[in-house]
């Protein structure tokens, strides 16, 4: 247990000091906002793909895909390739080309409404705050307490957690979050595959006695994921998340060039194909063998038992920098769209970006660790995560859609839409379930842009017409 620890806090450390030494030396644009939020648009294609990698992989992916167990939850990695390639090639060169910070700016210039983009603006950060950072919190907790048997609460842990992370946003902006992301995940992605090795050899590389549902990628009626669901809301699910999620775009956006960036998000297609699926499910199913059903608990479980002492330290050390890194880049991009998007239009053009950015971290940062109590003893913490998206994802999508395919669209219309769709899914999720969660998004999407196009016509008596990707005259 001392091994462990002492080799956890001196890789923590060792990737704490890089991280500043490589940002001290960085050249500095006289943009405070640039400079904050999109690393003074200098980031090379390898800390764009090492950051995308490592924003997305966490322990909510590790420890929660693994913990259910079963080889039909590799489908989440590889739907995203797809979604990394409609970034790639169809959102990065619309973003440059309205020279965009945030993603919600893209649909201002689109839709010529200020308000549109602002309300968009909330309900991400509202995903933020109230999901992607408590439970990021809590899954990187639990890691931490079930592989060194930890006496600490949950939220204690993740108070030292919340504190550490926020430092990287709050102090570097998005350069420090992109070098640490891409130094912790050369490391967290060896590791894994070695957890990976040392799960198959623990079982003899022999998966008899495991169940036929756990080791099948054709999921039926009642599994997480049916195998219809591919075919309806699980590619629009992908293409929200990679392609209008400010936290993952914000670092296709700091490249200096399209071709960069381009480059940088095809490096982690890659990645997301070659190695993320194996890492996600191979050892949970090994541990299904190894200690039965154990859920959440698996990973940390695994790895404490199949490591020794000072390479599990190690590895504590790559996971709780992951932990870091997603937590960090979810805060960076939540700073950057509450200040460019709501603070600097309503409240102070010419506020002070560095103090601001400390404040709206902090105060994030405390709702977050307010709420991790909350998920603490979920079923299935991925599969909550995942339903609960469905809230936001799909009608934020639908506005985006209606944006991009057709010109002449008020923006009023697309705020209803928006209103329209997030009730229908609360419906959906909270009071009426006739279908899987997956496919209810692709009906949510749908819904979403049929009433921006009625409203537009019969409410707002616009015309709406093809233009897929045409700038809109002012």
């Amino acid at each position: 247990m001392n091994t462990q620890f002492v080799v956890f806090t001196a890789i923590t450390a060792a990737i704490a000091v890089f991280t500043y030494l490589q940002c001290r030396k960085a050249p500095r644009s006289g943009d405070d906002n640039a400079e904050y939020f999109l690393a003074g648009k200098t980031l090379s294609w390898y800390f764009i793909a090492g950051s995308i990698t490592l924003t997305n992989l966490s322990t909510d992916q590790l420890v929660g895909m693994n913990g259910n167990q079963m080889l039909l939850l590799a489908w989440w990695e590889l739907a995203a390739v797809v979604g990394l390639l409609i970034l790639a090639f169809v959102f990065v060169p619309i973003y440059y080309r309205y020279n965009c910070t945030t993603t919600t700016e893209l649909l201002e210039k689109r839709y010529g409404k200020q308000s549109l983009r602002s309300l968009v603006s909330i309900l991400f950060l509202l995903g933020n705050v109230f999901l992607y950072l408590p439970i990021m919190l809590y899954t990187g907790s639990l890691f931490l307490k079930s592989m060194f048997g930890l006496e600490a609460s949950t939220l204690t842990i993740a108070c030292a957690l919340a504190a550490l992370g926020s430092s990287y946003a709050i102090f570097g902006g998005l350069r420090a979050v992109a070098v640490s992301d891409t130094l912790s995940g050369i490391g967290l992605l060896s590791l894994s595959l070695l957890v990976v090795w040392l799960s198959l050899d623990a079982i003899d590389f022999d998966f008899s006695g495991i169940p036929a549902e756990r080791l099948t990628l054709i999921g039926g009626p009642d599994s997480p994921i049916p195998w219809t669901t591919l075919f309806t809301g699980m590619l629009f699910i992908q293409i929200f998340y990679w392609s209008t999620n400010q936290t993952i775009t914000q670092r296709a956006m700091a490249a200096p060039t399209v071709k960069e960036a381009q480059k940088g998000v095809l490096a982690a297609a890659g990645i997301r194909l070659l190695i993320v699926p194996a890492i996600i499910v191979i050892p949970g199913i090994c541990a299904y063998k190894l200690y039965g059903d154990i859920g959440d608990a698996t990973f940390g479980t695994l790895v404490g038992d199949l490591l020794p002492g000072w390479l599990s330290g190690t590895f504590a050390a790559m996971m709780v920098a992951a932990v870091l890194t997603s937590f960090n880049s979810v805060l960076n991009s939540s700073s950057t769209l509450y200040v460019i998007d709501l603070h600097e239009p309503y409240v102070n053009k010419g506020a002070n970006v560095h103090r601001l950015n400390v404040l709206v971290s902090i105060a994030f940062v405390a709702c977050s660790l307010l709420l991790v109590p909350i998920y603490d003893g979920a079923e299935s913490i991925i599969n909550l995560v995942q339903q609960l998206n469905g809230l936001l994802s799909m009608p934020i999508l639908s506005v985006f859609i209606v944006g991009l395919v057709f010109s002449g669209v008020a923006a009023g219309a697309a705020g209803i839409a928006l209103v329209s769709g997030v009730a229908l899914y609360a419906v959906f999720s909270f009071v009426w379930t006739p279908i899987h969660y997956i496919h209810l998004m692709a009906v949510t999407l749908f819904f979403c842009i049929a009433v921006a196009l009625l409203t537009n016509r019969f409410v707002f008596n616009g015309k709406a017409k093809l233009s897929f990707g045409k700038a809109i005259p002012a």
